[in-house]
């Protein structure tokens, strides 16, 4: 039996010397970037109650969770996702008619998975809220921020790919299909399976437009001229107000220094129920997974007892070690 005590815990690690120089310089220079568009520093508890992080949310599983007991027996957790926590205190301690709040945080994450990124338990993640504009300039604005803080880290080379799940759960409300059936079509289309969409619908009994489009959803990614593909399969007034909202957003970008890292990707679903509109992640070489994920999230503040949209980017800093080591 190994002797526990010089072990580190599996998915947990010490940072020192070298890498632990260039990830202070990495942080400070995301907080220089913070400043320049106005955000202002928050911290919240790494511990929190369960309840902030129930399947209501719907953020990360239950059985993923570091859970523990304190002395009055409530169910207590350690944080596994900063949006949550940020929105509880915004509720708790920011009044509403002071909107739109403008947050950045720091710190650790810890989820119990061996699908996390980079098989570490415990992450360090960097990343802003903006809560109290549902605008489509403010949704550009993450965006913007994203390729900034990117750049700013010394990523030469990458991508940010935007999708819109309301355009998906407009087309499945209409098609008709039960929710494990959309659940699987769902999985196949954000793993790009267009051969599993197909086969899955068989002869269900739906709109061919909308049988057609869950097919093509996979493949649909690239330029601005995605977004015209996608107003083909535009059936529901909802869909058609999504393919609008990206077109305004895009309208922001266009022609910016940051316009060559957006593209479209309208297969790009996450298994997080709360995100509202636009989606996406940043990738970049040699990490294999993505160095950034954001989206638009309006209902997750009702969670708390506030209604307030809200949009936001976080950043998986041991990725981007990772990604800027190559270099």
């Amino acid at each position: 039996m190994k002797n526990l005590i010089i072990h580190t815990p599996e998915g947990f690690r010490d940072i020192y010397g070298q890498e632990m120089k260039r990830k202070r310089t990495l942080m400070r220079g995301f907080e220089d970037v913070f400043d320049h568009y106005g955000y202002e520093p928050i911290e919240t508890p790494t511990v929190e109650y369960f309840d902030v992080f129930s399947n209501e949310v719907g953020t990360t599983p239950s059985n993923e969770l570091y859970k523990f007991f304190d002395r009055d027996g409530n169910t207590m957790v350690l944080r596994p996702d900063f949006t949550p926590s940020v929105c509880r205190a915004v509720a708790m301690h920011f009044p509403k008619e002071g909107m739109p709040y403008r947050l950045s945080y720091e710190g650790s994450t810890f989820v119990n998975s061996q699908e996390y990124q980079l098989n570490l338990k415990q992450a360090t993640q960097a990343g802003v809220e903006l809560i109290g504009d549902g605008s489509a300039k403010a949704d550009a604005e993450i965006l913007m921020l994203t390729c900034d803080l990117l750049k700013k880290a010394g990523i030469r080379e990458f991508q940010v790919s935007v999708g819109e799940v309301d355009f998906f759960k407009s087309l499945a409300a209409e098609s008709g299909l039960d929710e494990e059936t959309i659940e699987q079509v769902r999985s196949m289309i954000s793993n790009k399976n267009f051969f599993g969409v197909s086969e899955r619908l068989g002869s269900a009994d739906i709109n061919p437009v909308i049988r057609r489009a869950f097919a093509e959803l996979p493949k649909m990614f690239g330029g601005a001229e995605v977004l015209d593909e996608a107003e083909t399969f535009a059936v529901t007034e909802k869909s058609r107000e999504a393919i609008a909202r990206l077109r305004e957003i895009w309208s922001y970008i266009e022609g910016t220094d940051n316009e060559r890292y957006i593209s479209w990707d309208f297969g790009l679903l996450s298994k997080y129920h709360y995100y509202t509109g636009i989606i996406f992640s940043a990738f970049t070489y040699g990490t294999g997974e993505p160095v950034a994920k954001g989206g638009r999230y309006d209902k997750m503040l009702a969670h708390f007892g506030e209604d307030a949209p809200a949009v936001g980017v976080g950043l998986y800093v041991d990725q981007l070690m990772m990604a800027t080591r190559r270099d």
